[in-house]
């Protein structure tokens, strides 16, 4: 700030000074919370959107607990034929063009029941559990048949949503991906159906017991709609961890 300088005659220097910081103010910002702990479910990258959970002070040992249950998360993730990049999006840098007239939705349903088939057994072999006992039967009338512990990304249902040349959607049923892999798994697609092909879109629209439904929309990242989100939620929870734990 501008001040007199030690000679005086008028002559002005600048010196340095600290002033309030009004967005910080109490008043601006409202009152703070210094206790609350804040922790973060399944992620998503960057170029992913869709259902992100968050656990809020004792909901963090929920959060745990839930993540201890391995649940199913479901995305849509759409797909365009004809290219490759190296990340494997649609905004990656473009290694191939190739063509795709010869592809069929038939032909791409025939390679979903093939990795549908193989993930299977993978999920069988990791849930660690005799098919031929009593067990087995009970925990897959209740859909509880996963695996436990760690794994490699497992897919437990995928399907064709749209096919309209060149695009098409998926909807992957997953457990231990990351949405990396699934944009490989596009990639994978293509080169099955000697063609390539990009990932345009990855959204998660369950996260466990979570759905596109629970979720707020940024309109709604207030103290009021945090509470009924939680109240919401909380006997979904509940009985999820009751029925899983």
């Amino acid at each position: 700030l501008p001040a007199p300088a030690p000679g005086g005659g008028g002559a002005v220097e600048l010196v340095a000074a600290r002033v309030p910081v009004l967005a910080d103010h109490p008043l601006v910002r409202g009152p703070r919370f210094r206790k609350l702990k804040i922790g973060a479910g399944h992620r998503l990258d960057v170029k992913a959107s869709g259902v992100f959970v968050l656990g809020i002070g004792h909901g963090n040992k929920l959060l745990t607990d839930l993540y201890n249950c391995h649940l199913t998360k479901v995305y849509t993730v759409g797909g365009l034929f004809g290219k490759a990049t190296d990340d494997f999006s649609d905004t990656g840098n473009l290694v191939e063009k190739t063509t795709f007239d010869h592809i069929t939705r038939e032909k791409l349903e025939r390679i979903l029941a093939v990795i549908q088939g193989t993930n299977q057994k993978a999920l069988l072999m990791y849930s660690n559990i005799d098919m031929k006992t009593q067990e087995a039967y009970e925990l897959a009338v209740k859909g509880l048949i996963r695996p436990m512990g760690k794994s490699p990304p497992i897919i437990t249902a995928v399907r064709c949503l749209q096919f309209a040349l060149p695009e098409f959607q998926l909807e992957i049923h997953c457990l231990h991906e990351t949405q990396q892999y699934l944009r490989k798994m596009v990639h994978e697609i293509g080169l099955e159906l000697r063609s390539s092909a990009v990932c345009t879109q990855v959204r998660r629209t369950r996260d466990g017991v979570f759905t596109v439904h629970d979720a707020l929309p940024r309109t709604r990242w207030n103290l009021r709609g945090i509470q009924e989100a939680i109240r919401n939620c909380q006997l979904k929870v509940e009985t999820e961890l009751e029925k899983t734990l």
